[in-house]
């Protein structure tokens, strides 16, 4: 099994170069068996929508992934509680609006997800690793012990992506941490078969900050006001991971890196 992951895709230059970038990935790599994306910067830069849901799906994405900027748009938790497309941290309460884990199916295959934010720098939120261990059984209980198992891990810490991938080396096919924008130069397939990697980065405009233009930014770190952030359009990029899976086993033959700088105009 072939898994192509794309690291948050941020505004819409970022959605703009994944739907150029997915053709090229797959005419240089070969078809994929499922394509999974983290969305939550999708729309201007915080959260998603519906609109922007039909787009993905339109471009041959399998599920979107999230994390803590799903929340900012409400009307989209209409589509969070009726969709099993898309995942938000299941380590929020459970009433909040949709869910955070589930096994999504294409031609005859299955994949389990399970989506996780980090408690590390970030906003109060139940353990990821108590809540990793109940649904990745129960990932396994529904689609068999050997279900390949994908890991969104939306998380600023490096030491708590890299402690989280050890915690579930050898129970799930991949830990892939998000939320950074930056990509890191770490993949490798741990000790019991688990694909990792720190970061998958940024799908969107890689000439600014985190996907945010310079000149928007600048004046926030300068004064320490409040100022309104326009995207990045300059040096468009795909980052994101492929991950091969032995599906006799579930576990991870390797992980490779994946940098694409496209352009607009192509």
């Amino acid at each position: 099994m072939r898994v192509l992951f794309s690291g948050d895709v941020a505004w819409n230059t970022g959605r703009q170069a994944l739907a150029i970038a997915l053709p090229k990935l797959r005419q240089q790599y070969g078809s994929f068996d499922f394509t999974v994306i983290n969305c939550e910067n999708a729309a201007h830069g915080k959260g998603m929508t519906s609109k922007i849901f039909g787009e993905f799906i339109a471009l041959g994405v399998d599920a979107m992934t999230s994390g803590n900027h799903i929340w900012d748009k409400a009307d989209f938790f209409t589509v969070l509680d009726a969709e099993t497309r898309v995942f938000r941290p299941a380590n929020y309460p459970a009433s909040c609006p949709g869910r955070g884990h589930g096994i999504i199916e294409r031609k005859g295959k299955r994949l389990g997800i399970l989506n996780l934010e980090g408690q590390v720098f970030m906003p109060p939120i139940d353990s990821p690793f108590t809540c990793a261990d109940s649904l990745v059984d129960e990932l396994k209980s529904e689609g068999g012990d050997n279900l390949p198992v994908l890991v969104d891990f939306h998380a600023e810490a490096t030491s708590e992506k890299q402690a989280l991938a050890y915690y579930l080396d050898g129970r799930v096919s991949a830990v892939v941490g998000t939320h950074t924008h930056v990509q890191t130069a770490d993949e490798r397939v741990l000790p019991k078969g688990t694909a990792f990697i720190c970061d998958a980065g940024m799908t969107g405009g890689h000439g600014g900050v985190l996907g945010v233009s310079y000149e928007s930014v600048m004046p926030r770190f300068l004064t320490g006001l409040p100022v309104k952030f326009d995207p990045c359009e300059t040096e468009p990029a795909f980052n994101g991971v492929i991950i091969e899976i032995d599906e006799a086993t579930g576990l991870a033959e390797r992980i490779t890196r994946v940098i694409l700088p496209v352009s607009m105009w192509t």
